[in-house]
C-alpha cells in the first residue's frame, strides 16, 4: 500500500488469534504499518495471555474490552467503542479475520466511514442462516473492498452473490500457517493432563484416545440433544474403549451444569478439563486416534494433520476439509456419532490431503497482495 497509514488488524474472539498472528508477522516482515485492535469479545484475561504468548502475537494497541452479552448487544457496543478508534488512528484500511461478532461490527462501522474493509477468510458458506457466524460471513463479504480467500470454490460462493472476482485472492489458509509454525512447540498430551492433575496412563492403551471439543448452540443449548450427546460420549469411552479427552468450553460447561448432566460423565473414560491453551490443544489434536467436533477450524487443523474428525454438525462451511480432507459430517444424533466413530476405529482413516496452498505461507501472500494494492476509497 502507497500509504504511510496503518492498516488496523482486528481481533475479538480466540478463533481469530491464530489467524491474525501469522498475518502480524508477514505485514511486519514485509513492513507493512499495521496497529492491533482487540475488541475484548473472548474476555477471559488468562486464556488471552496465554493466546497471545502461546502464538507470539503482540500486545494489542488497543483493546475495547467489550465482554459478552446476546449478539444485538455485544455487536452494538463493539460499533459503539470502534468508530472513535477509527476517528483517532485514521487507518488506510481494517483487515477483520474469520466470522464473529467483532468481524461484522468493525467491518460495518468501517464501510459507513469509508475506510476499506480486508477480509481474510471470506466466502466460505453454510448454507445455514440459523448460525449467527452464517449472517457475519455473509455480510462481511458484502462490504469488503478486498478479500482472501481459503479455498478455490470460496470465489464461486463470492460470484453468486454478485462480488467482482477482481477484489478476489485465492491466498490459502493463515489457521494452517499458525499450525506449521507452531507444531513443534505443541505440548505433549501426557503433559497437559498431568498438569491438570488427570490419569496421563489412560491415553497409552492401543486404541488411543479421542479429542472433544464442544460449543455450537445447535448441540448444547438444547437439553434433549446435549444429554443424547453425553450419553454417547459415555458408551464411546466405555463400550469402544477408547478413553475421550474433552477441554470444555465455558458456554458448554454452563449448560452442562444447568442441565445436571456434568457429573453424569465418567470421570474414569472421560477426562474433563478448563478450556486450553492453543500449544495444549494442539498436542491433544496431534496425538489422537480421531477427534470430534463441531468446531470449523478444527475441521481444518485435523486435515492439515490427517486426524479423522468426525463432525457434529449437518453442515460445514469448510467442504474442502469433507472432499478432501479427513472430516466426516454426522449430525448430532448419537446413533450417527456412534456409528461414526466405530467406523472409524474399524478401519483404516479416511484419505485425505492437503488442500492447495495450505502450506503456510497464505500470510506472506496476503502481505504481497497488500504491498501493491490501492484502495478506491479515500
Amino acid at each position: 500500500m502507497s500509504s504511510i497509514r496503518p492498516i488496523l488488524c482486528v481481533v475479538g474472539a480466540r478463533p481469530n488469534f491464530m489467524k491474525i498472528a501469522p498475518i502480524m508477522r508477514a505485514f511486519a516482515a514485509a513492513e507493512i504499518p499495521a496497529l492491533l485492535l482487540h475488541t475484548g469479545q473472548h474476555y477471559d484475561a488468562d486464556m488471552n495471555d496465554a493466546f497471545f504468548r502461546d502464538l507470539g502475537i503482540p500486545h494489542p494497541d488497543i483493546n475495547l474490552e467489550v465482554g459478552s452479552g446476546t449478539h444485538a448487544q455485544q455487536t452494538a457496543e463493539i460499533m459503539r467503542r470502534v468508530e472513535p478508534v477509527l476517528d483517532q488512528h485514521q487507518p488506510a484500511a481494517i483487515l477483520v479475520v474469520g466470522d464473529v461478532n467483532s468481524t461484522i461490527a468493525c467491518a460495518l462501522v468501517a464501510a459507513k466511514k469509508g475506510v476499506p474493509v480486508i477480509h481474510v477468510e471470506a466466502g466460505l458458506r453454510s448454507r445455514d442462516r440459523t448460525m449467527p457466524e452464517e449472517i457475519n460471513r455473509v455480510l462481511t463479504d458484502q462490504i469488503s473492498d478486498l478479500l482472501f480467500t481459503t479455498e478455490r470454490s470460496a470465489l464461486d460462493n463470492l460470484k453468486q452473490e454478485g462480488i467482482d472476482p477482481e477484489r478476489v485472492h485465492f491466498v490459502g489458509n493463515v489457521m494452517i500457517d499458525t499450525l506449521h509454525y507452531n507444531l513443534r512447540q505443541a505440548i505433549p498430551a501426557s503433559d497437559t493432563l498431568k498438569a491438570q492433575g488427570l490419569d496421563a496412563g489412560l491415553i497409552d492403551s492401543p486404541a488411543g484416545y479421542a479429542l472433544l471439543t464442544l460449543h455450537r448452540p445447535s448441540n448444547v443449548d438444547d437439553r434433549t440433544v446435549l444429554t443424547g450427546i453425553t450419553d454417547c460420549i459415555n458408551r464411546i469411552a466405555r463400550d469402544l474403549d477408547l478413553p475421550i479427552i474433552f477441554p470444555i468450553h465455558p458456554r458448554t460447561r454452563g449448560r452442562l451444569m444447568e442441565f445436571g448432566l456434568l457429573d453424569t460423565l465418567d470421570p474414569r473414560r472421560v477426562l474433563c478439563t478448563p478450556p486450553l491453551g492453543y500449544l495444549q490443544l494442539l498436542g491433544l489434536m496431534r496425538e489422537a486416534r480421531l477427534v470430534l467436533t463441531d468446531s470449523g477450524g478444527i475441521q481444518e487443523e485435523t486435515t492439515a494433520l490427517g486426524i479423522p474428525c468426525i463432525t457434529l454438525r449437518h453442515n460445514t462451511e469448510r467442504p474442502i476439509t469433507v472432499t478432501e480432507g479427513t472430516n466426516t459430517l454426522v449430525g448430532n444424533q448419537p446413533e450417527a456419532i456412534m456409528g461414526a466413530v466405530t467406523q472409524a476405529l474399524a478401519q483404516p482413516a479416511k484419505s485425505g490431503r492437503i488442500p492447495e496452498y495450505w502450506d503456510g505461507k497464505a500470510a506472506e501472500r496476503i502481505a504481497a497482495v497488500l504491498k501493491g494494492w490501492s484502495p478506491d476509497r479515500t
